[in-house]
């Protein structure tokens, strides 16, 4: 008896060899018969709309339990991995002795001697200091850029006036490091042209990214190094102890991730 009676199956209504499909089957009032099924991809159950057709009603796919725990197992394994290769990752370290030595001004006193070291130790041919505005008491210094002040306290280290020089850069509230090294390149085009190799020495956390901005400066025709000087204010390979590890490191993470996938220098 059951083999005739009609039943749903993943194409829909299925009936049996004798059954008379071309027999008109009237409903009964009252009852509410079942849509087709089917396990095509392409077919989908119909869109329900509300308040004025400006809402669709659709089926999406959500995580299991599962899937959430996966999901955060994911994101904890990503956390720790940004909280110990963070600064790592930032301040990396590919020298390129020789051709000229650049030291970006705003660095302290103990990187400046590091590159009096690293300027004795290679043979370079000059060591230039790059730098705009001094933002905290410029009325009461002399020096109007933190290029100059760097050269000064450079020469007051030891250096001599034949060894080092200043390429000061005007204000700019974006792109510093990238416009102090255009500015850079278009002295050195100035006085005599741009030297193959450029070696760039920086606070640790900011090497990466000022690596990368003196490469899009400059172009594949001149060889950029780094030098990462490692930070003193807080601990590297426990950055995330102090507030000032915290907020240099996730403010370069950031700046980083903007100058690599969102920056675009413009056109000279």
């Amino acid at each position: 008896m059951e083999a005739l009676i009609p039943r749903i199956g993943n194409e829909g209504w299925q009936f049996p060899q004798n059954w008379n499909t071309s027999r008109q089957i009237a409903p009964r009032a009252g009852i509410r018969y079942p849509p087709a099924m089917s396990t095509n991809p392409s077919v989908t159950a119909p869109s329900r709309l509300a308040f004025f057709s400006l809402f669709r009603q659709r089926l999406c796919w959500i995580p299991t339990w599962r899937g959430w725990l996966a999901l955060l197992l994911m994101c904890v394994a990503a956390a720790i991995v940004m909280v110990r290769g963070g600064y790592d990752f930032l301040a990396v370290n590919d020298p390129c002795p020789g051709g000229v030595l650049v030291i970006e001004g705003w660095a302290p006193d103990y990187a400046l001697q590091e590159t009096m070291l690293e300027f004795r130790r290679h043979p370079y041919a000059k060591l230039y200091v790059t730098g705009g505005p001094i933002e905290k008491g410029a009325p009461l210094c002399e020096y109007k850029t933190t290029a100059e002040f760097t050269v000064a306290t450079l020469l007051r280290m030891g250096m001599t006036s034949n060894t080092v020089q200043a390429v000061p850069m005007p204000e700019t509230r974006q792109d510093r490091t990238y416009t102090s090294a255009l500015i850079l390149k278009h002295w050195l085009r100035t006085q005599g042209g741009v030297p193959g190799q450029i070696n760039l020495m920086t606070g640790g956390a900011h090497a990466r990214r000022s690596r990368l901005m003196y490469e899009m400066a400059f172009g594949p025709e001149v060889q950029i190094g780094i030098v990462a000087i490692p930070n003193r204010e807080f601990d590297p390979q426990r950055w995330w102890t102090s507030s000032a590890g915290v907020r240099t490191v996730l403010s370069e993470l950031i700046a980083y991730g903007y100058a690599r996938f969102v920056f675009h220098p413009p056109r000279e």
